[in-house]
């Protein structure tokens, strides 16, 4: 039987590392009805934080899928929720998620407001175009202030915050909230720990707040819904509940405004009001326009609906192995239907893929299906080779959806197997973390013969040696952190490169003139983009057409391995202009090393430099250490970006290099007697200092010299 598609809610649930975003899945699982006890982060005992060492550490790692029910106005909603990271380091999970899912709930905490890793995971649903609820949580905490929240949100995420509600008390005596919808007043109920609540009268001491408040929700709803202007200056109290709901809804959806409500998750206060509200406010699969793809047959724009008679259409999103059904990939269906142990067609591989059972996911429990409909979320199983970002589709209605993109790993160890038995568990293991985080790359360095594992950051690489260790058995010896340098080039080389060689029989010849020079920024955006730049400018069939993409090729494969010390080149241009070649002699792969060592001999000249990564810092510290906090950074070569004081505290920012943040957030418990935190997200490349560029480079090639 086909669902109502309007009653399904596919969400997820974002925010900074510590602002409870799994302590509010875990209310949202037991209301409706999915757990029976209420599962606690720091007992180690969360259901969606299933693997050991989120439970450990009390940090959600991957992104669960859990499906879920909730009866609202005589009717079932289905929806899938998926819990996200809120840590900088895995942000690849929030990003993936993002772009399937129609809405959002965004947590902020009610002591600490919009953090660093809000505004990162606010930007990334800013991109996918996500509909979004704000909560603010921990209202029971000392020093909770929703309106405060609320202004932060407004001038800090550049959108329009609008409070649904008013708390009434604050930090211990926090109780309930006045609803400015339904203008009613409910306090959660101590005696069953917040379980059920009640409605009471609006408290008279809160009457004048009530009236400001509801009036500005009034006023902002109008703003957007021309139709309801004219009543609102005539007779605000004339516009109905319902109008009220209907314009929130569409100026939701449409990323006009963000309703803001509060709560206190752990204390079981606001989650069954927030569950009602997504369920009026956020998407429903139908409320998100046809989404558009591309025919890789013809290269035209083509679009799917969310109805079941489209042809099947679906976007992987997440692989993961489960330890009793081996590897799951996670899909959202965006048209119509696929039933278990039929075929999909991948459009990457060009191949089809049986897929032969299909399960709606409750954390790392699954329950079999036999369809998985338009707008739904589940894991499918039987694949044999399927990517993240891949799309899935009816092989006679092809389609191609737009990838994700993820950010490139910035820091890396070297790695090597304990014992001979571990060589082959190791190949293995790193196969198989590769394939579920594509933020993890792995490396082997030619000179060296070592094996390079690359992350996003410190806290990344070690669970996912933690994981090697637990879930693959394989012993690894480390070595120290690497950063993970990129080189440029700054000037203009024109470059003649002769390629030949004779040996007996047939001989090598190719012959290129080509100029090398920086990459072009983008005449619109004024970014640049990372590869190569290529303008053949050859004519008259100076170089035969066949040889061209070769070329191309040698100077995309040089870029691999930089003049100064064998790093990556991010962007450059190549104009290849003139050129010879010979009857017999000439071949593509001529070229194509004629190309190589054309780049080795041009790059040298043409003023190569060595970036490195630069992270964006934020120390929130007690007053009193802001010296020494800001001296050490001022050490580690950290460039100040400016202060801020929040709730009591100094929020200290710098742009600092990568190679000088090792063991940082342990150095800086030491300065600060433990009362510190900082926050690293990864910014932007910049040339390193000369005197330290060639300190690198003497190391890498001494390495390599060894």
């Amino acid at each position: 039987m086909a669902r109502d598609l309007r009653l399904t809610r596919n969400i997820g649930i974002a925010a900074h590392i510590d602002a409870g975003k799994t302590t509010t899945t875990e209310r949202i699982l037991f209301y409706t009805g999915v757990s029976h006890k209420l599962g606690e982060v720091h007992d180690g005992a969360a259901t969606m934080d299933w693997m050991e060492q989120e439970q450990e550490r009390g940090i959600t790692i991957t992104s669960a899928a859990t499906t879920v029910f909730w009866p609202y106005k005589d009717e079932k909603y289905h929806i899938n929720i998926i819990d996200t990271p809120g840590h900088v380091d895995f942000t690849v999970e929030v990003n993936r998620s993002l772009r399937v899912l129609d809405g959002l709930v965004f947590l902020f905490s009610a002591v600490d407001g919009v953090e660093p890793q809000s505004e990162t995971n606010w930007r990334l649903a800013d991109n996918y175009k996500v509909a979004r609820i704000g909560f603010v949580n921990k209202m029971d905490r000392d020093g909770a202030d929703f309106l405060k929240v609320c202004k932060q949100v407004k001038e800090m995420l550049g959108t329009k915050a609008v409070p649904l509600q008013l708390p009434i008390g604050a930090e211990g005596t926090f109780r309930g909230v006045v609803d400015l919808v339904e203008m009613k007043a409910i306090i959660w109920n101590e005696e069953d720990n917040g379980m059920t609540y009640q409605e009471i009268p609006i408290p008279e001491d809160m009457q004048d707040e009530v009236n400001e408040y509801r009036e500005k929700l009034l006023e902002s709803v109008a703003e957007y819904d021309e139709e309801l202007v004219e009543r609102f200056f005539e007779d605000p109290q004339s516009i109905t509940r319902d109008e009220v709901i209907n314009a929130l809804r569409k100026a939701t959806i449409d990323l006009a405004f963000v309703p803001m409500m509060c709560g206190s998750a752990f204390k079981n206060k606001g989650v069954q009001t927030l569950l009602n509200y997504v369920m009026e406010l956020l998407p429903s699969p139908l409320d998100r326009d046809e989404i558009a793809g591309t025919n890789p047959d013809t290269e035209e724009k083509t679009f799917r609906r969310p109805t079941k008679d489209d042809p099947f259409a679906a976007l992987a999103f997440k692989i993961a192995t489960d330890p009793f059904v081996g590897r799951l990939c996670f899909v959202r269906a965006y048209s119509g239907f696929l039933d278990s142990g039929s075929y999909v067609f991948n459009t990457r591989t060009g191949k089809k893929e049986r897929i032969s059972r299909i399960f709606q996911m409750h954390a790392n429990k699954q329950n079999q299906i036999d369809q998985l409909q338009a707008g739904d979320i589940a894991a499918v199983v039987g694949f044999k080779d399927i990517k993240t970002g891949d799309t899935l589709c009816n092989e006679n209605h092809r389609i191609v959806f737009e990838s994700m993109n993820f950010p490139e790993p910035v820091i890396g160890y070297a790695i090597e197997p304990k014992t001979q038995a571990d060589v082959d568990k190791m190949g293995m293991a790193i196969a198989k973390l590769v394939e579920e985080d594509p933020t993890l790359k792995v490396n082997t360095d030619e000179e060296t013969g070592q094996t390079i594992l690359r992350g996003m950051g410190e806290l990344h690489l070690d669970i996912i040696m933690d994981r090697m260790r637990r879930e693959f058995k394989v012993e690894v010896n480390q070595g120290a952190p690497q950063v993970a340098y990129k080189e440029a080039i700054t000037a203009l080389v024109d470059h003649k490169e002769v390629y030949k060689k004779q040996s007996g029989g047939k001989g090598k010849f190719a012959d290129i003139s080509f100029k090398l020079s920086p990459a072009n920024p983008d005449e619109t955006t004024g970014e640049i983009k990372a590869g190569l730049q290529f303008d053949n400018k050859i004519t008259g069939g100076v170089i035969p057409k066949e040889f061209i993409p070769a070329i191309q090729k040698g100077f995309t494969e040089a870029m691999n391995n930089g003049p100064l010390a064998g790093y990556p080149i991010e962007a450059m241009k190549v104009e290849l202009y003139h050129g010879s070649f010979h009857d017999v002699d000439s071949d593509a792969l001529s070229f194509e090393l004629a190309a190589r060592i054309g780049f080795k001999q041009a790059a040298k000249k043409a003023g190569p430099q060595l970036l490195e990564p630069i992270m964006k810092v934020e120390v929130t510290s007690p007053d009193e250490y802001t010296g020494p906090v800001t001296g050490d950074l001022n050490k580690r070569r950290g460039l100040m970006k400016g202060m801020d004081t929040r709730g009591g505290a100094q929020i200290i920012k710098a742009d600092v290099p990568l190679s000088e943040l090792f063991g940082y957030v342990t150095d800086l418990r030491t300065i600060t007697s433990g009362r510190a935190t900082a926050s690293l997200t990864f910014s932007h490349y910049d040339p390193v200092p000369n005197h330290l560029a060639e300190q690198v480079i003497a190391k890498v090639k001494g390495e390599a010299v060894k």
